[in-house]
């Protein structure tokens, strides 16, 4: 009975210890601060995760920064570990002060992390061509992925909008976690009304553990159509299906045997979790797309992502079938991408063989 909570806290732990207080630690050892001054610094950071959440409980939007900085600061602690680590080599077999390794190792980690708020904030546009003898006339859609509203703000929706508008797709599909938080208001999704084409959207897991039904709600009131083991037909010979997240791995066979696929139809499958392609594959889908990865975000997690998912990012096939696996378009967590970056992706689906 006890013992997940347990193995979960005992990591936790040796995670804190690892990577945040072993460098730190040792950078204020370098440093030659005081014992007062490293407990005032030591303190506040150990436990930064810990805080930031039970005040964000607390008092929600209001301490969304406390948040914002202790994510960065967890987002810094590889890179940290990394440069301190590399510091005591050089340190152990060169000439190397330890102040010049305490430098070092604060400069090295807070250029990474200056690089990787940018790629997170800025997401680029990746375009793929694709090609099928069922349509009779070209195509474009754009699917977006992750974007975390909630953790992320609705300025930085507005931004993505006006960046989609710029692309004029036929239509929008959204793959999951669009929000990961409860009692995200409407005035932070309003951006989506100026969108010129219908928008699709498929339940991801963060919005199943908020408030799902209110956050349906308000995507029906901002013209937001969410499919949930259903589909549409965009006009001819494109069917665009969707459906839940869920911690199952037959989750898209069971479902899908529940949906009248148009074999004739281009069908474009919507499903968050990159798992059961071939599931899809078997039931006729063309192209099925999800997220859900953000490709680990932070380089060394994306070694972790891997070990998971078999599908991690990118294009793949299997038969006539193809996956893509989006990065994500937001950011959980950090507002940092080290290893990967935030994207919208832009498809471009061309009659012919």
């Amino acid at each position: 009975m006890f013992r997940r909570p347990v193995a979960f806290f005992t990591i936790l732990f040796i995670f804190h210890l690892v990577f945040f207080a072993y460098p730190l630690l040792r950078i204020c050892e370098w440093l030659g601060l005081t014992s007062t001054l490293t407990i005032v610094i030591f303190l506040p950071l150990f436990f930064s995760q810990i805080i930031s959440r039970l005040l964000y409980r607390a008092a929600a939007r209001k301490t969304l920064w406390l948040r914002y900085v202790a994510d960065f600061y967890m987002g810094l602690s590889p890179f940290l570990l990394f440069a301190v680590l590399g510091s005591e080599v050089a340190m152990f077999f060169g000439d190397v002060s330890a102040r010049f390794a305490a430098l070092f190792s604060i400069g090295f980690a807070g250029s990474v992390g200056v690089f990787g708020f940018f790629s997170a904030l800025v997401p680029r546009v990746r375009k793929i061509e694709l090609k099928s003898h069922k349509i009779q006339k070209d195509f474009s859609f754009v699917q977006i992925s992750d974007i975390h509203i909630g953790s992320r703000t609705g300025s930085f929706l507005e931004r993505l909008v006006r960046k989609i508008s710029r692309l004029e797709p036929d239509f929008l599909c959204i793959t999951g976690d669009f929000i990961d938080a409860t009692g995200v208001n409407r005035s932070e999704l309003m951006s989506l009304e100026k969108l010129q084409c219908p928008v699709y959207f498929s339940i991801g897991n963060h919005e199943r553990y908020e408030d799902l039904d209110q956050i349906l709600a308000r995507l029906h009131s901002l013209g937001v159509r969410t499919l949930r083991t259903d589909f549409f037909c965009h006009g001819e010979g494109i069917q665009v299906i969707g459906i839940d997240d869920k911690d199952d791995s037959r989750q898209v066979k069971n479902e899908l045997e529940k949906i009248k696929i148009d074999p004739g139809a281009y069908s474009i499958l919507m499903y968050h979790r990159p798992i059961g392609f071939s599931d899809a594959a078997s039931a006729g889908i063309d192209l099925m797309l999800s997220g859900h990865t953000h490709k680990g975000q932070i380089f060394p997690f994306n070694l972790v992502v891997s070990r998971v998912f078999h599908y991690v990012s990118g294009l793949h096939r299997l038969g006539d079938a193809l996956l893509y696996v989006s990065q994500g378009t937001g950011t959980w967590g950090p507002v940092m991408r080290v290893g990967s970056y935030s994207e919208i992706t832009f498809f471009e689906v061309k009659s012919g063989l």
